[in-house]
């Protein structure tokens, strides 16, 4: 049997009420609830299948992959959207980040064999997404002008990796993975 799973940098618990309140006004007044469905989080790779019997080579490559990687500064600095459909935290791109994210991207497919198609097709765009692609575009319009100007900075340390599966309704933390840079 196959479960999904993604890979994601969490941030800190701050952050994670910060942008949950902002997913819950989005769900109150804009019906846009599948953002909902997943803890905050800049998704690193994005879903894929894997077999439960070799969820335990999944976890032991991400931790050597994690014990390789230092951590790193993250910011958030105000709201970016994909229109017409997706409301962000915008998180500025740095340098760390494309790197350690490139980097997985290549050692999950030596190592697993794991290759996203839709990934190569297209840069990677770091994100924290708040209003999911159920937002309806009227809703969008009516929303991105309150957010698009809309004034916010947080700065965390990426420290850990997050591997999370999907239980059948929502996404749940299933293993971190500290990032100590050996």
């Amino acid at each position: 049997m196959k479960n999904r799973f993604f890979i994601a940098i969490l941030p800190p618990a701050p952050i994670q009420v910060y942008a949950n309140e902002i997913k819950q006004y989005f769900a109150d007044k804009y019906s846009s609830r599948g953002a909902q469905k997943s803890p905050p989080h800049i998704t690193l790779y994005p879903p894929f299948a894997w077999l439960d019997a070799d969820v335990s080579v999944l976890e032991t490559t991400l931790r050597e992959f994690a014990q390789t990687q230092q951590p790193f500064v993250i910011n958030l600095k105000g709201f970016a959207a994909f229109p017409p459909r997706v409301i962000y935290l915008n998180v500025e791109r740095s340098q760390e980040l494309l790197r350690m994210q490139a980097a997985l991207m290549a050692y999950l497919e030596t190592r697993l064999g794991l290759v996203d198609p839709v990934s190569q097709q297209r840069p990677f765009v770091p994100h924290m997404t708040v209003a999911f692609r159920d937002l309806s575009k009227q809703n969008f319009h009516a929303a991105w002008p309150e957010f698009q100007n809309r004034q916010v900075e947080f700065t965390f340390t990426a420290s850990h990796l997050t591997l999370l599966l999907h239980d059948g309704q929502r996404w749940n933390v299933k293993t971190d993975f500290p990032c100590v840079g050996v």
